[in-house]
């Protein structure tokens, strides 16, 4: 039986942006599945037309949505996220819900304490209005640049754009930005359990969104547990990583990792 992979997208991307890793996992012998986040439409422009059903969904809501679909699966995943997928990962990772995660710039969780002033710039669009934590919010073309896509050409930022952009709940930003002032904070991940599958964090040296400190004082949050923490950088890349034109040196690299792990 084909080990199963759950592929989880972050913010204002649609699951279709996996599509060429789906391909790729599955030419490589796994079982993979890309499903969306709770009120998501099934396609970019379905999400796009009714942005309400996005709306208001937190980590929480995210975290049961998927750890759902996991108990439908034959037997535990293989976890690869992006960005809020990432963290959502690394919690399902925690809860021993997966075999092992690979977490792709991981939007941060609690105990991370950098907050590098580009992070606060790509996320201004929701954080600059208050009643954003119960919508969802759409980049423009210049934000989704600046937030994904520094290190491409203005016209792939805006083929990227136009292919793969929806609208994001405000909530889980809100909820990650206020993780460090609460003691039940739904952005708290098990860190210290000695007994998860392997975890894969995935840096890029160029993200405004999750620079490489954030990724890297992660890190430093699993130093408590014996389990299996790697870490890899792509020096020049950015938040686009995994849609842009070198997704597939991204998506090597986690292949070639698993196999390392003898998943």
């Amino acid at each position: 039986m084909a080990t199963p992979v759950l592929f989880i997208h972050g913010l204002w991307l649609h699951a279709s942006s996996w599509d060429p890793w789906v391909q790729l996992f599955r030419a490589a012998g796994y079982e993979p599945h890309a499903p969306g986040w709770p009120g998501d439409g099934d396609t970019v422009d379905a999400s796009r037309a009714n942005p309400d059903a996005i709306a208001d969904h937190g980590i929480d809501d995210v975290v049961t949505h998927f750890a759902g679909i996991i108990e439908q699966l034959p037997t535990a995943p293989i976890l690869v996220g992006h960005s809020f997928g990432g963290m959502i990962a690394q919690k399902l990772l925690g809860q021993d819900r997966a075999l092992a995660a690979i977490a792709i710039d991981a939007a941060q969780i609690k105990g991370v304490l950098p907050l590098p002033l580009s992070a606060l710039r790509s996320t201004l669009p929701v954080f600059k209005n208050p009643a954003n934590r119960h919508r969802a919010v759409s980049l423009t073309a210049e934000q989704f640049r600046y937030a994904f896509a520094n290190t491409v050409s203005e016209e792939e930022s805006n083929e990227l754009f136009q292919r793969w952009t929806i609208p994001a709940p405000g909530r889980p930003l809100f909820e990650a930005a206020a993780a460090n002032f609460n003691p039940h904070s739904p952005a708290e991940v098990a860190t210290d359990n000695q007994t998860r599958g392997p975890l894969l964090l995935i840096a890029s040296g160029k993200d405004h969104t999750v620079p490489e400190t954030v990724t890297r004082a992660t890190l430093k949050q699993y130093r408590h547990s014996d389990a299996v923490t790697d870490i890899k950088t792509f020096p020049d890349r950015a938040h686009s990583l995994t849609i842009d034109s070198g997704w597939r040196e991204v998506a090597g690299t986690c292949l070639a990792w698993l196999r390392e792990q003898s998943l």
